[in-house]
Formats: C-alpha cells, structure tokens, sequence
C-alpha cells in the first residue's frame, strides 16, 4: 500500500478527514428550490484544507446529472476560460451550436454559418447560460486562492449579473483572509461580502486519533498523542501521518524532529514572511502554545487596549490565534511557538 497521506497543498489525500457539516451545508443551499446563496468563500490559514473542503462539494455534486463543476485558473482571464471550458463538453458545445452561439472571435468553437459571431465574452456566457437552464441544469464554478486582482473582480461583477438574471450558475472561492477581505470590500462587489464564508478551523482531534490508529495500529495511547501534536490542524495532521509511514523504524522523538522541520519548510515560513511587523511582536509575545493572559501580550508588546484589539482580531481572522477563552490567547498551529521564538530572535 502507497503513503495514504500527502504532503502535496491542494491534492485530497488517500487519507483524509472530512468536513461533512461544511460540504453538506453548501450542497444543501445550492441544490434547493430557492437557493439562499449563490456564493459561499472559503477561508483559513494556509493549510487548513480550504482546496480539499472545494474539491469534496465538487465531487459530491458532480454525482448528480443535473451539475457542471468547471474550475477556474485565477491567473487566466475567467470569464473566456469559463465560456471555453462549457463549451469543450462535447454534450454542451452541441447545444450550444444548436443555439447558434458563435464564439469564433474568441477561438472557440467553430465558426457556424449564417451566425454573427458575439463580440462579448459576457453576452456570450449569458446566452450559454439561458440555454443550460432551460436543459435544467446548473453551474458549478470554482476558483481556487483567489486575490484582490483585475481578472478576479471582472469576474465577480459579470457573476452578480448572472445572478441578477436568476441564470442557475453558483460560485466557490477560497482564498486567505486578507485577500477575501480585500476583494469582498470592493465599492462594486459589497454583493461578496454578503455571501456566506466558511472559516475553516481544527479538525476533530478524535477523528484523527482514530484514523492513525487504525492506519498504524497503535495504541490508544499512542494514537492521542500523535493527534494532540497536530492540534487539529489538517495539514499537520498529513504531515506527521506522512513521516511516521516512511519512518516506521524511528522513535516518535525522531520523527516529531522530522515533523517540525516540514511544518517549518513547507507552511511557517511562508505564514512569517505575510505577517506585519506588529502582527510577529503579538505572536512573539504570546511564547507558549498554552493560553496567555491578554494582559500579558499587552504589557510585552507595549500596545493600548484599542490597537492590541486591531491585531488580535487580524490574527484571529488570519487563523494563527484562538481567542475563545474570555481573557486568553493561545496559538492555533502546533509547534508554532518555538518557531516564533526563534524567527524573532533573529530578528529582533
């Protein structure tokens, strides 16, 4: 049997803990008569499983007929990667040149006769649409890390069209805080900030500590102190199953060594390298991976009550701090505060 886990952002592992809560909320409010969202966005701190919690609603609807699940580059002009991707579905493109769409000018499709090409991507996708809802069916589109960019905000603006036009089309996006918080605040798309978000937080720690159990046969024991070293944070939970399947032969010390050197190499540093200066003094002051008094983290970074607040609250929205205990902070990822400690020792 093959590594049942993975180190790869982005691929649903072999091995995985799935959201059913999440993914069956969004099925059920894309497939009812009246839909109460049309876009749900999904957050989290880098690794958290935003791509995999996408790929499991596409999956699960893609098993009913009645749904088209089209995946968008965010790099890539989406509404002509839209247009292309509908119509190079053999069933579809048939439709569509029943209906005598020519999207010649935009290289797709081929020419029909006697049909004047559409000069607009926009009308062309409109007119795709009113076809696909009088065959019954719907739209799924999914944009993976999406950011405050130009071909994201066409985007946006065409699909609230699309929406005001009752056409049967529905959107997935996920993206960093920052970069929702940022596109959603828009002047001409406050449409997304009404729009339903899922913010992605722990797995459950007994699934974890029953699937290692079962793929390692371990102990009780030994099973709940593997899922407490990943506290519930999805891609910990892949890294430390990876390490321990291709280090069956070492200790636990040995391989939670491996493990805090992937978390290091593959996620931290790139959470460090995003984060303000103020945002890694709160961090820094924080130190423990146990819960802190507010008052402490104030005092060490030297902040009034209102501007500690502003940086709590972003830390808290950016997935690196739990502030559910009234008067406490603690730090969501594992191992995270020894990293802290020593990048801002060598910076500071």
């Amino acid at each position: 049997m093959n590594n049942p886990y993975t180190l790869a952002f982005g691929r649903r592992p072999h091995s995985y803990i799935s959201r059913y809560e999440q993914v069956n909320s969004v099925i059920e409010s894309f497939n009812g008569e009246y839909p109460s969202a049309q876009v749900y966005m999904i957050t989290g701190v880098r690794g958290s499983g935003k791509t995999v919690l996408m790929t499991n609603i596409e999956k699960e609807l893609e098993k009913d007929k009645a749904w088209i699940t089209i995946e968008l580059n965010p790099e890539t002009d989406l509404l002509e990667g839209l247009a292309a991707r509908l119509y190079s579905r053999p069933e579809l493109g048939a439709l569509f040149a029943k209906a005598e769409i020519n999207l010649s000018l935009f290289g797709i499709g081929v020419s029909i006769s006697n049909s004047t090409p559409i000069t607009s991507i926009e009308t062309a996708i409109e007119r795709m649409l009113k076809v696909l809802k009088k065959e019954k069916k719907k739209v799924l589109v999914s944009i993976d890390e999406v950011t405050n960019s130009k071909n994201v905000k066409i985007f946006a603006s065409a699909f609230q069209i699309f929406m005001r036009q009752e056409y049967d089309i529905f959107l997935l996006m996920t993206g960093l805080y920052e970069h929702i918080y940022n596109l959603q605040n828009e002047d001409t798309l406050t449409f997304l900030y009404r729009a339903p978000k899922i913010h992605l937080t722990s797995l459950n720690i007994g699934a974890i500590q029953y699937n290692y159990k079962e793929v390692f046969n371990l102990s009780d024991g030994e099973a709940t102190e593997m899922a407490k070293a990943t506290k519930g944070y999805a891609f910990a939970y892949q890294v430390l199953g990876f390490i321990r399947w291709e280090n069956k032969n070492k200790t636990l010390a040995e391989i939670y060594r491996l493990y805090e050197q992937q978390l290091e190499d593959f996620v931290y540093e790139k959470i460090w390298s995003e984060l303000s200066t103020k945002d890694r003094e709160v961090l820094a002051a924080i130190g423990s991976d146990g819960a802190v008094k507010t008052k402490t983290i104030r005092d060490k970074t030297g902040m009034t009550s209102c501007l500690f607040s502003t940086y709590r609250d972003r830390l808290e929205k950016k997935g690196l701090i739990d502030t559910s205990q009234y008067g406490y902070i603690r730090l969501t990822l594992p191992r995270f505060s020894d990293f802290v400690e020593r990048r801002a020792g060598l910076q500071y």
